[in-house]
């Protein structure tokens, strides 16, 4: 779009936005100010007119909604309005509603909230409808909304006003609906089951529970530092030494790490606790709960994802993370004796570990490089190494390894259970073994918490525990493809202060502009040009091509790649793995237009065949290395080739 068309453009909007502000002075100054409006009685919703339309059929009803669509047509006019449930049409005459009210209709914009009184029927096309005999106007909208038949799409602007995406977005309604369903769903289940509903502190003095780093904050009255919890865990065993024996809690939790399509700082977290059980009896309780949860929610414990059906309905498979790395990696664990052996193992797999892995930490990282993508439909991995469970009671036939189950679907993790360890001598060694990694640079070990230990004193009973990611269920659900899909409002960069006063609905209707980096060029610095010559069939044999961003996220244990879902003009998706996560989170990518060289043997990076590379500009700037990925204009399509 050029610059003189977007000018004209933002012209004419704020010339639309001057003359609803002049409206609303028009009608202050006649006494119709719609802001002094208190309440409207509402009767019913578009869908139950929808729904139950025989029964209601002649009857008066008052509604009120949006304004989405108007058609004048001299004496008689038609508008849709928009509720929480949905759009219905109502046909407004003048010799119903009376002249001077009819004037008011007229001058009515998209976007303005009303009241609606009159009769319902069907008009001659069978379209149902409200007959109105009186509409109000409830409260003025002062703003443009997106263009009726292309809707709010750019996904940045969806995230950050989601108001506007709820008004314009019905999918986004819709899976918001049900999102609150879920929530509902679960607790009415565990209600069922006996469990109480508790709260914890989200302010801890020790942030445990969980293997993550914490937000950090400071208490001005008691002048002491807080950290923003991790997990709901150790408060909630607490209750269960207390005599609660089945408590759950629904909450957020706080986690300080990156952004992803699966991952947000702060999310939503379930976990709950049950007295006299283990984990063989989570996992009955996870099948079940699953189970009821889709059944009542969509009907069907059949759930597709992405176009992948997953079935609720049969008994999960369960297997332990041994056979896993058996079947996916062909590597038999009971064979590795020592961690030496691991690590040579590793090498030879090209997994990569840190020196102060261990030999349950490398059968982990094998898990997760071979079998995880694997698990498609909802099984549970049972029976994990020591090392990376520190809350978790051994397995009496096998000290290496702790009862505790990881549930998969999709290949993600959707639940995490132990049967919980109530020893407090053997809680204290592995807080005192989370403490040496800590020492030893690992960000996201716990450390030793004395009042909790002093609670496993007390005593507690044997305990089956368990925490499910919310918004992950959400997603699968949903079939929702990020997890910003399902926060209403998701963490997001700020954008620059001038660049927000000046954000407003209408720009959607433009451009949305890109925060400009201002960079000091005498600071850059550029590596000499190559004076070896390439010959020009050489270089020509390069394929570059534009690519568009359909998904981006952080690679799991690499701090530096991000993994790219690329459309490339063809019938099939590319991957392609970049170091470039120092430089840009993967959702400021999403969307985005780039370069890459389409036709370079695949390439194994951290397990994943990276197709190609995409093209980034790097220097020195101010004595550090400075990245830019390389972006087009996106108006250029996916697949053209660069000469």
């Amino acid at each position: 779009m050029g610059e003189q068309q977007k000018k004209g453009q933002e012209q004419d909007v704020n010339q639309l936005r001057k003359v609803r502000r002049e409206k609303l002075a028009d009608l202050q100054a006649n006494g119709k100010n719609p802001f002094e409006i208190t309440k409207y009685d509402v009767t019913c919703h578009a869908m139950d007119v929808k729904e139950n339309y025989e029964e209601m059929e002649g009857k008066q009803v008052s509604l009120a909604g949006r304004v989405m669509q108007k058609r004048v047509m001299g004496k008689a006019s038609f508008c849709n309005i928009l509720d929480q449930s949905g759009n219905i049409q109502s046909y407004v005459a003048r010799d119903s509603v009376g002249e001077e009210a009819y004037k008011d209709f007229k001058k009515l914009d998209i976007g303005d909230i009303v009241g609606i009184e009159g009769e319902v029927f069907k008009t001659k096309t069978g379209e149902i409808s409200i007959h109105a005999s009186a509409v109000k106007l409830l409260s003025k909208s002062l703003q443009i909304l997106p263009e009726k038949y292309h809707g709010l799409t750019n996904t940045d602007m969806r995230y950050r006003q989601r108001y506007v995406d709820l008004i314009m977005n019905p999918d986004a309604r819709d899976t918001f609906i049900k999102r609150s369903k879920i929530l509902s769903s679960i607790r009415r289940y565990l209600d069922g089951q006996g469990f109480l509903e508790v709260e914890t502190p989200m302010l801890v003095s020790n942030a445990g529970g969980a293997a993550a780093r914490p937000f950090e904050t400071h208490f001005n009255a008691l002048n002491e530092d807080f950290k923003l919890r991790i997990s709901l865990e150790l408060y909630l065993k607490r209750l269960i030494v207390g005599g609660l024996e089945r408590v759950y809690e629904i909450g957020r939790v706080f986690r300080n790490e990156g952004l992803d399509t699966r991952h947000n700082p702060e999310f939503t977290l379930m976990e709950l606790y049950q007295a006299y059980t283990d984990y063989n009896g989570m996992m009955d309780l996870t099948e079940n709960l699953y189970r009821h949860v889709a059944q009542e929610v969509l009907g069907t414990t059949t759930i597709t994802y992405n176009g992948v059906e997953m079935d609720l309905g049969k008994p999960f498979e369960r297997i332990t993370m041994v056979d896993a790395v058996k079947k996916y990696a062909g590597v038999d664990w009971n064979e590795v004796k020592t961690t030496e052996d691991a690590k040579k193992l590793a090498d030879e797999h090209h997994v990569e570990y840190e020196e102060r892995h261990k030999k349950g930490d490398i059968l982990s990282l094998f898990f997760e490089e071979f079998a995880e993508e694997h698990l498609i439909q909802p099984t549970f991995v049972t029976d994990h190494p020591i090392e990376i469970s520190p809350l978790t009671k051994k397995k009496p036939e096998d000290p290496e390894y702790v009862e505790r189950f990881e549930f998969f679907m999709n290949g993600w993790e959707m639940a995490n259970a132990y049967s919980e360890l109530n020893d407090p001598i053997d809680q204290r060694e592995r807080f005192k073994a989370q403490e040496e990694l800590l020492a030893q640079g690992d960000e996201e070990a716990n450390t030793t918490d004395e009042d909790f230990l002093n609670a496993l004193e007390i005593g507690m009973p044997p305990t089956g525990g368990i925490g499910f990611g919310i918004d992950r269920m959400c997603m699968l659900l949903t079939d929702s493809a990020a997890i910003r899909d399902v926060l209403l409002f998701p963490t997001m960069k700020s954008l620059d202060k001038n660049e927000t006063s000046k954000k407003t609905v209408s720009d959607v209707v433009t451009d949305i502009k890109e925060a400009v980096t201002k960079i000091d060029f005498s600071k850059v610095k550029i590596e000499p040009l190559f004076e070896e010559l390439v010959d020009f069939d050489t270089f020509s044999k390069s394929d570059f091509r534009v690519v568009k961003v359909e998904a981006c996220e952080a690679v799991p244990k690499s701090k530096k790649l991000l993994k790219f879902t690329l459309n490339d003009g063809t019938d099939r998706k590319r991957t392609i793995l970049s170091g470039i996560h120092e430089y840009y989170e993967p959702e400021e990518l999403i969307g985005k237009t780039c370069v890459a060289i389409t036709n370079l043997p695949p390439r194994k990076m951290m397990g994943i065949d990276s197709e190609g590379m995409l093209i980034s500009a790097v220097y020195e700037y101010d004595g550090r290395e400075g990245l830019n990925l390389l972006m087009l204009d996106d108006s250029i399509p996916a697949g053209a080739k660069l000469y």
